[in-house]
């Protein structure tokens, strides 16, 4: 499928600005047909996003579609089969077009105003019917919609007043309507959308409302995130104003100031509206149902402002869930309830913070945090076949990087991100989610994808190395519970930096690039002999810094030795002892700090950081009633404060529990997708666990319940091709008295043993 580079905009269409907004154009093109065609197709790219009608039917494959991009790197378009549509006679295909990245106000702070791809809404579109080709050109027709203003992030202005009934069909009178306006062609190669669309999930009535000094705060229950569907009858010309977020001031007045930038970058633009994620609609009188087009929410609260007590209804305001529509494979379950609610915790922030792409928040920023998306690439995977759209975002990621090998923090970016926002920890999304994809999905093509990238960031990364051979580049332990971070960047970027390497080694080596192979796998041994000889103790066993992360991951990627390994392994435990056994970690940390902990037996203590209620462990948040993962462990009792409580990133908890409490170890060395072992972990306080897995070879089910004398049984189920080993942890048997047993499909009896 083609798609044209004619593009056309409404005639002296400007550019939006934040206090001069321009409607979104309604644009319409007619056609006639003597004869239905067996097949019709149209490809479609709305530059920002679009909505597409046919003879009055929407068609539009998605929310914000096509797909949020950088717009001199990809153009994309969708495609559609819409001869199901057509006529004989006349036929119209209609548009509405969004801003979307285009046209971005309230994304400044990240440049996205000042962006070089930055200009009004446009239009392609290529329809094949039969031997005709219609293409968008003078033809198509222009007029403002009662959209008045749209943003990603500000939200949109809607006056019910200015409808148009029947626009879209093929009958209506358009004989006041302006010709569409052709534009140069633009930058950016032109290309399918071949990912998962975004769709709503559920439909969701508020759990209560309150009345405010403002107005009514509608509670949903949960932070997720989506749109609003307003079903109001008012009187005409009656303004209504919502705002979505996700905490309320004492007086139940929702508090948004977490979630607004205007004064932090812009003092010059201190009188703007201190708003983000709001809607204004105007009544027309009649009785009004509107639906957001081009902006999303991530939020639990919406306060409406302009209605009366009794519009204040559990029928005005429905929360309409949405997310991409990843293909789910895995589900993890347990009657505990904190690890429960830690699991819907994750996997709440995981959908709500994948739009086309992983994003860091659905409510402030709406970017594509790259640090993100690799801390959570497992956890994800574990749940979802991200397959596509990674591999989506990948080819976007590499379009971003520079000659030189860097990349930006946020991807899409108009140029944000390269000064400030990146380094090795960041950049790592590069190597971490082709490798998640080919040891948990056996995908070797994205290998091959990324291949070139690799050697060009590994060049980077080599050039940027100080005399010693060490990095210290971008950003460090992010979120950590001391400022500064005791682990210092130069040793989280020297770290992560060497186990890039080590993982673009294997890669390569899998795809036969045996002369990349040999210089990725020397780049590793070079920081790792950088990081040994200047950044742990070898008398004391300690990683520079002496905390939590710096002794966590000095142990988990191998900067220490394995015969080391023991004794620094006591030196966690007692820097753990020190910290009364609180997350002191920041985001590398504890992406594998429980790891380390359940290699070493430490499972209890493990259990211990994870359930706590008290402050700086993951419990803490299910005791304060949240209902998604937070940004950090500050979570403070006062109302006002920026963290976000809707990120993914510390949600590397959810696939420890799949991993050491169910016990699935797919693939556990990375080079055999047959490869399966079970070794699952018995906390005291826990009474069973189980973990569901659509692996490539079969489904993987590995599921254990605590009987009330004590034996536990295990029972699984897995795939004929796999082969392994069923492992009990130490102070356990099988009940043959074994500690290990070939993997099978059947139920095992484990029991209590004397080992210490």
């Amino acid at each position: 499928m083609l798609l044209s580079n004619r593009y056309v905009k409404a005639k002296g269409e400007r550019i939006s600005e934040a206090f001069a907004p321009v409607p979104a154009p309604y644009m319409r093109r007619s056609f006639m047909l003597d004869e239905l065609p067996e097949t019709a197709e149209l490809a479609v790219s709305g530059l920002g996003f679009y909505r597409v009608w046919i003879n009055g039917v929407e068609i539009t494959r998605s929310y914000l579609a096509p797909y949020i991009s950088s717009l001199d790197d990809y153009r994309y378009f969708d495609g559609y089969e819409i001869a199901k549509h057509l006529k004989k006679g006349k036929n119209t295909v209609g548009f509405l077009l969004g801003c979307g990245i285009r046209n971005c106000v309230g994304g400044y702070v990240w440049d996205f105003d000042d962006a070089y791809f930055r200009g009004a809404p446009c239009l392609a579109f290529r329809l094949a019917v039969g031997s005709e080709v219609i293409e968008a050109d003078e033809k198509v027709l222009c007029y403002p919609s009662p959209l008045l203003s749209d943003d990603l992030r500000l939200g949109e202005d809607y006056d019910a007043r200015l409808e148009i009934p029947g626009w879209n069909l093929p009958e209506f009178d358009d004989s006041t309507w302006e010709s569409a306006e052709p534009i140069a062609p633009l930058r950016g190669e032109a290309r399918l959308a071949d990912v998962e669309p975004i769709r709503i999930f559920e439909e969701r009535k508020p759990t209560s409302i309150t009345k405010t000094p403002r107005g009514y705060t509608y509670d949903f229950g949960l932070n997720q995130a989506g749109t609003a569907r307003l079903h109001i009858k008012g009187e005409a010309g009656q303004t209504v104003e919502i705002y979505f977020g996700e905490r309320l001031y004492d007086d139940g007045t929702l508090d948004i100031d977490g979630i607004t930038f205007c004064k932090r970058k812009r003092p010059d633009l201190a009188h703007m509206p201190q708003y983000n994620q709001r809607v204004r609609f105007t009544c027309s009188g009649g009785d009004d149902v509107y639906e957001p087009s081009f902006t999303y929410f991530g939020y639990r609260y919406a306060e409406v402002i302009g209605i009366t007590e009794e519009q204040a209804t559990d029928g005005l305001l429905t929360y309409l869930v949405m997310h991409s529509d990843l293909p789910a494979i895995g589900r993890f379950e347990t009657s505990d309830a904190t690890v429960m609610a830690l699991e819907d915790m994750t996997r709440r922030a995981d959908e709500a913070n994948f739009f086309f792409f992983p994003t860091d928040c659905p409510h402030r920023e709406k970017n594509g945090w790259t640090a993100d998306a690799a801390l959570s690439a497992v956890q994800l995977l574990y749940k979802y076949d991200a397959s596509r759209s990674w591999r989506e975002w990948l080819r976007n990621i590499r379009a971003a990087m520079r000659e030189d090998g860097s990349l930006p923090g946020i991807i899409p970016t108009a140029g944000w991100g390269f000064e400030w926002g990146n380094g090795p920890a960041w950049d790592s999304v590069l190597f971490e989610l082709p490798y998640r994809l080919y040891t948990l999905r056996g995908d070797t093509e994205v290998i091959c994808e990324n291949a070139a990238a690799f050697m060009r960031y590994l060049t980077y990364i080599r050039s940027r190395r100080d005399r010693r051979g060490l990095l210290a580049i971008g950003l460090g332990d992010w979120c950590a519970q001391r400022r500064p971070y005791r682990s210092p960047l130069i040793f989280t970027d020297t770290v992560v930096s060497m186990d890039l390497a080590r993982k673009a080694y294997e890669m390569l080596s899998a795809v036969g690039l045996d002369a990349e192979a040999e210089y990725a796998y020397a780049t590793y041994e070079e920081l790792r002999d950088a990081a040994r000889r200047n950044l742990i103790d070898l008398r004391t066993m300690t990683a520079v810094g002496r905390c939590q992360t710096s002794q966590a991951m000095a142990i988990y990627y191998g900067v220490f030795d394995e015969a080391e390994a023991r004794d620094a392994f006591k030196v966690l435990l007692e820097i753990i002892a020190s910290d009364n056994e609180e997350i002191m970690a920041g985001v590398l940390g504890a992406r594998v700090l429980f790891r380390v902990l359940g290699d070493y037996g430490e499972t209890e203590l493990a259990w211990r950081m994870i359930t706590g209620r008290g402050r700086r462990h993951y419990g803490e948040w299910v005791e304060k009633g949240l209902t998604a993962l937070a940004e950090d462990f500050g979570v403070k009792d006062q109302p006002h404060y920026v963290d976000s409580l809707n990120h993914h990133f510390w949600g590397d908890v959810s696939a420890f529990f799949c991993e050491y409490y169910a016990g699935v170890r797919y693939n556990p060395d990375g080079d055999d997708l047959s490869r399966l072992d079970i070794r699952p972990t018995f906390p005291k306080a826990l009474a069973d666990a189980s973990f569901t897995y659509a692996s490539p070879i079969g489904e993987i089910v590995s599921k254990w319940t605590r009987g009330q004398d004590g034996v536990i049984t295990l029972t699984l189920s897995v795939p004929t091709a796999a082969h392994g080993f069923i492992e009990t942890p130490i102070g356990f048997r099988l009940e043959n008295g074994m500690s290990v047993a070939e993997l099978a499909s059947g139920s095992y009896r484990i029991v209590e043993s004397s080992e210490g």
